[in-house]
């Protein structure tokens, strides 16, 4: 092969240029095909889906799409995901379909998820039934609330429907009304410009429904207190290391009847232990909480959880502190709520170094408000029965669950008077239940302080936390019929370490329907005697005047359920009996289960007729040892549920 000349390189050189030339245009070419192409899809409406609940057809927040190669699409409060991922258009996709609460009908493989043409511009509908008895309703607090409905051109309700006071995560939330408006408040806060936030509350007002507010139904206008930078600020920086985390807040009037909004607060070092409590005051004017009085023990009596304002017995307002249970009082005055010396708990144990249970003369623990005493809590109570000090049937705090009889180990939550069921409602989280944190749980009682007796799981998430719930009183409607609560929703202490975007760290509001069938507790029946001596059995319905305790005989239903069968009191000239069902007029006593039931539920027994040696009528529950001069006679009237504490239950603070 002969050399080449310098020509031919020349040649070649050229050619090679020319050659580059044509590729770059060819790329530059090719790239303004995608530029344009890109325009053109951003332009196009994406294809979206809508998850609406069953029941009421309204969509469904944190719902979870996934494909078979694992990309995942959430819905937001509106039950909006849009499916954006390239790959997708044009094609047939399966979503598995899954959601806290919430259960997809699986097909003969045992999958659950649905078949949907991925085709811009279309919103697919898939109707999801709900497990849970209360219904999602939206997300309060974080960014993107309704990003998804924004991005399809739906309107959203709310005036900040993507980002607010720069707020991306918010734990643990208060709510109280105050100077016309509600008030709200939360613990540490994210915000999106770094991994640190605001660890010394954050606050925010709303209008209330009644004063031109959104329907809860719908959601919550926030308008936060924000920094010079719009994020939101810090509400109640007390001095000392670390964060700053207020709780108990209560509306009080000061001397000159002026009224001020008042907190506990709690300092906190690693790993979340309170070195500092004391009380704080919300100033109108700076709109800052400013330190009031420091308590001398982070281990003293002091404001947690939320304020309950009640009257006892003698027309004195007292502000119960609910962490679920109201077990720690102070007057409601500014004087008491600042001075530590002047709180209660109510126990059985006497105060001192080392705390003893006092009992009366027939050996049983006698109940009342002690100051500079120990807090009695459901682990106090369970550390007690372990170790025999209190026997089983001796505590107050004896939540189970309706359905399997299993203690429920009440962690956090809120107390309040519901003139629709006429007795005090409890919503509550559950500790180390099927999750750590993540179930919620409701009942009734006929007084603050019970009895607390059988609970309904009511919300449940599936390996993740959702803690500290507020049922927001001032949200009621239909007479309390319908009640709202939220809580924080988060991966901390589930054990899952995969954090849902957008909806992590945040709150959830969820409602409740009453009269829902599965909401039908049983209440306790009380034994009272009549003027001839008569053994009566009531239960306490209202929320009016009531004695200070009464003798629990056992529980049943105040109204019919699946299955049961009322059961009346029939007068007689030598006593009142009971009777089941037939043609009787009038309303029943209580509702109960048949004798002859197949399965009967868990913590019931058989309930029978009883007679002294001196002629006196009465009942008697299952296998409990009849007393002296006492005989059974004939066979059981019903079924009922046994009573899970003391015979003896207080009634009124």
């Amino acid at each position: 092969m002969g050399r080449r000349t310098d020509q031919d390189r020349h040649q070649v050189i050229t050619f090679s240029q020319n050659n580059l030339a044509m590729r770059w245009i060819l790329v530059l070419s090719f790239l303004g095909f995608l530029i344009s192409s890109s325009a053109d899809a951003l332009d196009e409406p994406p294809f979206a889906v809508e998850v609406v609940d069953v029941e009421t057809g309204r969509g469904v927040p944190l719902v979870e799409l996934k494909t078979v190669h694992q990309v995942r699409f959430y819905t937001d409060s509106a039950g909006i995901a849009v499916i954006d991922a390239p790959e997708l258009v044009g094609l047939e996709i399966y979503f598995f379909v899954s959601s806290h609460g919430y259960e997809y009908p699986s097909d003969g493989f045992g999958y659950r998820g649905v078949r949907l043409q991925v085709k811009p511009g279309t919103i697919a509908r898939v109707k999801l039934p709900r497990v849970n008895v209360a219904e999602r309703l939206y997300r309060v607090t974080g960014g993107g609330i309704y990003g998804e409905s924004v991005r399809i051109g739906r309107k959203a309700p709310l005036d900040e429907p993507l980002v607010n006071g720069l707020v991306f995560g918010q734990d643990s939330v208060f709510s109280i009304p105050y100077r016309g408006r509600l008030w709200w408040f939360w613990g540490d806060t994210n915000r999106p410009g770094y991994p640190l936030g605001n660890f010394h509350m954050s606050g925010a007002t709303s209008d209330l429904p009644s004063q031109g507010g959104l329907d809860p139904d719908v959601g919550v206008n926030l308008n936060y207190f924000v920094d010079e930078n719009g994020f939101s600020r810090p509400m109640a920086r007390m001095p000392g290391d670390g964060p700053t985390w207020l709780s108990g807040f209560a509306v009080l009037p000061n001397e000159d009847g002026r009224e001020r909004l008042y907190a506990g607060y709690a300092k906190i070092k690693p790993p979340l232990t309170t070195y500092e409590r004391g009380i704080c005051r919300f100033d109108d004017d700076t709109e800052q909480f400013e330190r009031v009085a420091v308590f001398p023990s982070p281990e003293t009596l002091a404001p947690n959880g939320h304020a309950v304002p009640i009257e006892d017995r003698n027309g004195t307002k007292f502000l119960h502190f609910a962490t679920p249970y109201p077990i720690v009082r102070v007057k409601a005055t500014p004087e008491a709520m600042t001075d530590p010396l002047r709180y209660e708990t109510f126990t059985c144990l006497e105060g001192g170094n080392a705390p003893q249970v006092e009992r009366d003369a027939d050996g049983r623990p006698v109940y009342r408000w002690r100051t500079n005493a120990a807090v009695l809590g459901p682990k106090e109570q369970a550390d007690l029965i372990k170790a025999g000090t209190l026997s089983p049937g001796e505590g107050l705090l004896n939540l189970r669950d309706i359905e399997t009889g299993d203690p429920v180990f009440a962690h956090a939550g809120t107390v309040a008077p519901n003139l629709h069921r006429g007795r005090w409602v409890m919503i509550t989280t559950q500790l180390f239940g099927r999750s750590v944190l993540g179930e919620v749980w409701y009942a009734e009682a006929d007084s603050p302080l019970g009895p607390w007796a059988f609970a309904r799981r009511i919300v449940a998430h599936d390996q993740y936390s959702f803690y500290n719930p507020m049922h927001h009183q001032a949200f009621d409607a239909g007479g309390g019929r319908t009640i709202y609560f939220e809580g924080t929703y988060t991966e901390m202490f589930s054990g899952s370490n995969v954090q849902t975007p957008r909806y992590d760290y945040n709150q959830i509001m969820y409602r409740l329907d009453l009269d829902d069938p599965r909401l039908n507790l049983p209440v306790a029946l009380y034994r009272i005697r009549d003027e001839q001596d008569r053994e009566r059995l009531r239960p306490i319905g209202g929320l009016g005047d009531r004695p200070s305790e009464g003798s629990v005989a056992f529980f049943a239903l105040d109204r019919p359920g699946a299955e049961t069968i009322p059961v009346f009191e029939v007068e007689g000239s030598e006593r009142v009996t009971l009777q089941v069902g037939g043609q009787i007029e009038g309303t029943p006593c209580f509702h109960a289960l048949p004798v002859d039931l197949i399965d009967p539920p868990p913590e019931t027994t058989l309930l029978f007729t009883v007679r002294d040696d001196q002629g006196r009528f009465g009942v008697h529950v299952g296998d409990e040892p009849l007393s002296e001069g006492w005989e059974r006679l004939g066979e059981p009237i019903c079924r009922v549920w046994l009573r899970p504490g003391p015979e003896r239950q207080p009634l009124f603070p």
